[in-house]
């Protein structure tokens, strides 16, 4: 039994909170527009169905996991720009802050009046969010390589180009998944953004349409799996990680 729990810690955990949540939603009559008993938001989520559950999930997914793409189209080569020219670092790096210190959600609805209606805004603001962590780590794991690996490389005339793909990027590749395992959240919670400024679905136009109309179980609930999705996203990055690249764990 003690192993079983020991092996089983995080689940018995999880299990237990739902237990207490749902006695004290019960014993101390909490309102359900305050804070639903899993028990309710179990029914409300049964009540919509697999198929109106697959469509919300799969608009929500599939902003999230384009504006991810995108953000690693755009900050793995930035990154690498960076490294390589010191004067294009002091140029492009202040203007990269002041994008990250912009709250993404206040200039949203500009970004939707911009582009217009559609996928694209989200993916936008999905990109936005997501790529500012993958430029400063891939960076900075470019830039981590020992000097004496430099030196030996340009002692044999090895081509810059060499350079990076056998010595900075494969020594960079644990600071890159380390990224890659942050940024799949935050484009889930883009996509999530973008879905409260302007959308028809998505898990995230769910929740705002719910709570509008005092469905708080059925809020829960697409958060409810929310969650689930970016921890299975996070998952896959991990597994990628182990299995495209175990020499760097």
């Amino acid at each position: 039994m003690p192993q079983f729990l020991n092996r089983h810690a995080s689940l018995a955990s999880f299990i237990a909170v739902l237990a207490l949540w749902e006695l004290a939603c019960r014993t101390l009559a909490i309102p359900v527009f305050v804070l639903p008993a899993p028990s309710l938001i179990a029914t409300a989520a049964a009540d919509m169905g697999l198929v109106r559950w697959g469509e919300h999930l799969a608009a929500t997914l599939q902003v999230a996991v384009i504006g991810y793409l995108a953000a690693i189209a755009i900050a793995l080569p930035l990154a690498v720009a960076l490294t390589s020219s010191p004067l294009l670092a002091r140029t492009v790096m202040p203007w990269l802050v002041v994008v990250q210190s912009t709250p993404i959600v206040a200039i949203a609805p500009i970004i939707v009046v911009a582009l217009g209606a559609g996928n694209l805004p989200r993916v936008v603001i999905t990109t936005l969010i997501a790529f500012f962590p993958m430029v400063i780590s891939t960076a900075t794991g470019l830039a981590a390589v020992p000097a004496e690996l430099i030196e030996l490389s340009r002692s044999l005339r090895a081509p810059r180009s060499r350079e990076y793909t056998q010595i900075r990027l494969p020594y960079a590749v644990p600071y890159i998944f380390a990224a890659l395992k942050v940024s799949i959240t935050l484009a889930v919670i883009g996509a999530v953004v973008a879905e409260f400024v302007a959308a028809e679905k998505g898990l995230g136009y769910l929740i705002l349409f719910a709570t509008s109309s005092f469905k708080v179980p059925l809020a829960f609930a697409s958060l409810a799996i929310l969650v689930c999705s970016s921890l299975l996203l996070y998952g896959l990055i991990v597994w990628l990680h182990r299995r495209l690249f175990p020499w760097s764990l």
